[in-house]
């Protein structure tokens, strides 16, 4: 191998190694989408109480999710302003149960927003607990982050649960602050610190 052709490829090792995710819990690996996960992940993004409380609808296409995965393989953890969606696999089966989503903020700094969503069957068995709280340790540990927050639909009562269970603070009860679904609707902002994590993780 000439030297040019060595320099090229472990340019292109560092970069892979920079956006890669491998995060492993006792039932779970969160990776990075590939393509061979594109008919799981369309099955549960277009079903209807999925996509209820969600930025999409459940018309949900193979076309979208093409589209999800070119932008999304471009984006390199800890990138400000783009969203990072990290599969979430079941290491006995190899199934893909879901995803969450990881947005670092332009400003302020060290700061991100976090989202999960299951496919139904993988509902209510603790995972998005187990794969929140390895994002959440990422986040803080390895990303450095500062503070990690989230929003929901004030209606969207699963979701209130997990963050809660989870440690995040309520901040804030926003009274119809968005225009959404045709309709205006209320907002939740949840929010937990690096110290207040590590706090509850030695509990």
């Amino acid at each position: 191998m000439s030297v040019e052709r060595e320099t090229t490829t472990r340019k292109r090792d560092r970069a892979t190694d920079v956006a890669a995710v491998k995060i492993q819990t006792d039932r779970l690996l969160l990776r990075r989408f590939s393509h061979a996960d594109l008919d799981a992940f369309v099955t549960y993004r277009s079903d209807e109480g999925v996509a209820r409380f969600q930025s999409w609808d459940d018309s949900y296409s193979m076309a979208e999710a093409e589209r999800f995965l070119a932008d999304d393989s471009d984006v390199v953890p800890g990138q400000p302003g783009r969203w990072l969606q990290i599969a979430i696999e079941e290491r006995g089966t190899g199934k893909l149960c879901g995803d969450c989503a990881v947005r670092v903020t332009t400003e302020p700094p060290r700061t991100a927003e976090l989202g999960v969503t299951l496919a139904p069957h993988h509902q209510n068995h603790g995972i998005a607990s187990e794969a929140a709280t390895a994002t959440l340790d990422w986040l803080f540990g390895e990303q450095d982050m500062h503070r990690v927050y989230a929003q929901t639909d004030d209606r969207n009562k699963s979701a209130r649960r997990l963050l809660e269970r989870l440690g995040f603070r309520l901040e804030a009860r926003l009274l119809e602050a968005e225009w959404f679904d045709a309709e205006w609707t209320t907002l939740r902002i949840y929010a937990v610190l690096k110290k207040e994590w590590l706090e509850l993780r030695q509990l």
